[in-house]
């Protein structure tokens, strides 16, 4: 019962210290130059999508898209190629290894639609890159 009788005696003593402020800022007597009435010294560009800081990185994104491209269509001695991924598989069918083959099977499929898919967001990048250039911001091409 005494906890109770605490509790009440701290929210009447916050509601008696926050009860002024509180009509006073309801009532709308409060000065127009606090922080958050005051315009902001620098206005916001964008639209809030990123596109300035696309703009800005798409050098170094189209970079490591040809990076990651030319890995992936590289020849089997390429680690992370392809070819070397298909020629894993063909050693573990020889080999008689099913569960491996299966495994490796799907991984290389997997990374034959990653080629199309780093293929794509590149054409995608190029339009964004010219739409950057058309508007002035970042690095544009």
């Amino acid at each position: 019962m005494h906890r109770g009788k605490s509790v009440i005696v701290a929210c009447a003593a916050t509601a008696a210290l926050l009860g002024p402020v509180g009509v006073a800022a309801a009532d709308g007597s409060a000065p127009a130059s606090t922080p958050a009435a005051a315009p902001s010294a620098k206005p916001h560009k964008g639209a809030g999508d990123g596109s300035q800081g696309l703009c800005k990185r798409s050098k170094k994104i189209d970079k490591r898209l040809d990076r990651a491209l030319k890995r992936l269509k590289g020849q089997a001695p390429v680690k992370g190629s392809v070819a070397r991924l298909a020629k894993r598989v063909e050693r573990a069918k020889k080999a008689d290894h099913t569960e491996v083959e299966t495994f490796l099977n799907h991984k290389l499929t997997f990374r034959r639609s990653l080629v199309t898919t780093l293929e794509q967001r590149q054409k995608d990048l190029s339009k964004v890159q010219t739409w950057c250039a058309s508007r002035g911001e970042g690095s544009g091409t």
